[in-house]
């Protein structure tokens, strides 16, 4: 009797484990995995009173429209610049090249910059910043607009996948500093890909 009040209990706490331990949410990888990072309080960019609470970010839903192929347009001698941020901090940036591409039957260009001190890290020596604004800011997606992180290819060509469009890091903690988006970075359409705007608890 006592051996199957023991396998009762037992059978109980793994159910309750069970229940407890949810699977990460996410239709694609990136979204998995950009939810595991949210979850993960050495990651997370979250508040603790809003880590405690999170489930997973709200994305639109992915759409293969939205991943383009750009021609990129090199511009080797372009100035390195101060690219405000939303503290006093600066990040000294330069436009690595324009990229060329087509959405929803227009044509459209993004500059794909490149940071100094980023550029000498290791494992970020090709890192590429594609910051964008679009006409679901301040709606669906966040205000200040998304970031997409590229690398720089061997040729003249590369893809632009905005279903992997995140929000930067002060769009859930103000404690961030993060690059302003250049205005002419602004894409007068609705990208309807990648993350949404966080709704706080």
């Amino acid at each position: 009797m006592k051996k199957i009040g023991i396998l009762f209990l037992m059978l109980i706490c793994l159910s309750g484990c069970a229940q407890k331990k949810r699977p990460v949410l996410g239709e694609t990888e990136f979204q998995k995995e950009l939810n595991a990072d949210f979850k993960d309080a050495s990651k997370s960019p979250l508040k603790d009173k809003d880590r405690k609470h999170f489930e997973g970010l709200d994305f639109f839903k992915f759409d293969s429209a939205y991943v383009v192929n750009a021609r990129l347009e090199r511009t080797p001698n372009s100035k390195w610049f101060s690219m405000k941020t939303t503290t006093d901090r600066v990040s000294q940036e330069r436009i690595y090249g324009v990229l060329h591409f087509e959405l929803n039957g227009e044509k459209y260009k993004l500059n794909a910059y490149q940071g100094k001190d980023l550029m000498k890290e290791e494992g970020y020596e090709g890192y590429l910043f594609l910051p964008f604004l679009d006409e679901t800011n301040g709606l669906e997606s966040y205000g200040g607009g998304r970031y997409i992180d590229a690398r720089i290819p061997d040729g003249d060509t590369m893809v632009i996948d905005f279903n992997k469009a995140y929000n930067p890091y002060c769009a859930y903690n103000e404690k961030y500093s993060c690059p302003i988006v250049p205005r002419e970075n602004y894409l007068k359409t609705r990208v309807e890909a990648g993350v949404k705007a966080f709704r706080k608890n």
